[in-house]
């Protein structure tokens, strides 16, 4: 919150548990459809790949298509860490730990929310605009 708001801003405690309340719910949301889609599956795991779905299956493409571009970028940093630990010295292993992944705050993108009623997805929405 503190990296959208201007630096002079302040964040109340309350602000702060209500967006944390609203946080919570969201993840909950959008685990509970791609557990859905899991269970339709008749599969027990819910992947990264299951997340990105239901956040496009409930009209939250632009974070789907962010996630799906760090869930590459995680993808590749495991698979580069592994082959590295394999061949490495604990030195060099030391080094791969510190990389790391994180989304920069200039990364953030704008996104414009809607409502939308159980079944109904964003594109169909976009087109009565």
């Amino acid at each position: 919150m503190k990296y959208i708001l201007p630096r002079n801003a302040k964040i109340s405690k309350e602000a702060k548990e209500r967006m944390q309340e609203c946080v919570t719910e969201f993840i909950s949301f959008v685990t509970s459809e791609a557990s859905d889609k899991c269970h339709k599956e008749n599969r027990k795991t819910v992947n990264g790949d299951d997340l990105c779905w239901a956040l496009s299956s409930l009209g939250f493409d632009n974070y789907s298509e962010v996630m799906l571009r760090y869930l590459h970028k995680f993808r590749e940093f495991e698979r580069q860490k592994s082959e590295q630990n394999k061949a490495s010295s604990s030195e060099e292993k030391d080094e791969v730990m510190s990389y790391g992944l994180s989304l920069k705050p200039e990364t953030f993108v704008p996104i414009d929310f809607e409502i939308l009623n159980k079944g109904e997805n964003s594109s169909a929405n976009r087109s009565k605009r």
